[in-house]
């Protein structure tokens, strides 16, 4: 399955049903397929950008096959409910220490289960990327990545900076790529 569209816009210019869409989607894999029960919508979708993947199901409606949400920088800061940060998910003792630059965040980075397995993955984090370089030219970039996709993401140029940590049941590890420009 091959996205058709990729958008990446303001949450004011999604629209009731494509909010719909994507909030459907993390559920049903961040909350039910992997089983964490928390609350997704977590005051940050307001001030994000949101990068969709879209493609259509068997009666021709638009569908999400991929999604990532983009912080800027400002947003992306310790102490803002950012996962491995303090004050967020990991506790102060396993959260990294502030970078001394502040950095954009790619998260919430899913495929559809229709659409895995086609390397829509990798797709969609270039399109992230992409992303990130235009909106924030030259600023560094972090992730939480689950700890089993730690090589997946370093072949984008990302490391880690923190040891694996456990954030709702599931090993993860903060990781920072130093330009978006890359």
């Amino acid at each position: 399955m091959t996205p058709r569209e990729w958008r990446c816009e303001a949450l004011d210019a999604m629209g009731p049903r494509a909010l719909y869409r994507v909030l459907k989607l993390r559920s049903e894999v961040f909350v039910v397929e992997q089983q964490c029960i928390y609350l997704d919508p977590d005051g940050l979708d307001e001030d994000a950008w949101h990068l969709q993947g879209l493609g259509e199901d068997a009666s021709g409606g638009e569908i999400v096959l991929a999604y990532a949400r983009l912080l800027a920088p400002a947003f992306s800061s310790p102490g803002h409910g950012v996962p491995g940060t303090p004050g967020a998910h990991a506790s102060p003792a396993t959260a990294p220490p502030p970078a001394s630059q502040p950095a954009a965040r790619i998260g919430r980075v899913i495929t559809a289960p229709s659409a895995r397995g086609t390397g829509l993955g990798r797709t969609l984090m270039q399109e992230a990327l992409a992303a990130c370089a235009r909106l924030w030219p030259d600023v560094p970039i972090e992730l939480g990545a689950q700890a089993h996709l730690r090589d997946f993401y370093g072949s984008f140029g990302f490391v880690a900076v923190s040891d694996v940590y456990d954030e709702d049941g599931i090993p993860h590890i903060d990781m920072r790529r130093e330009s978006a420009a890359r």
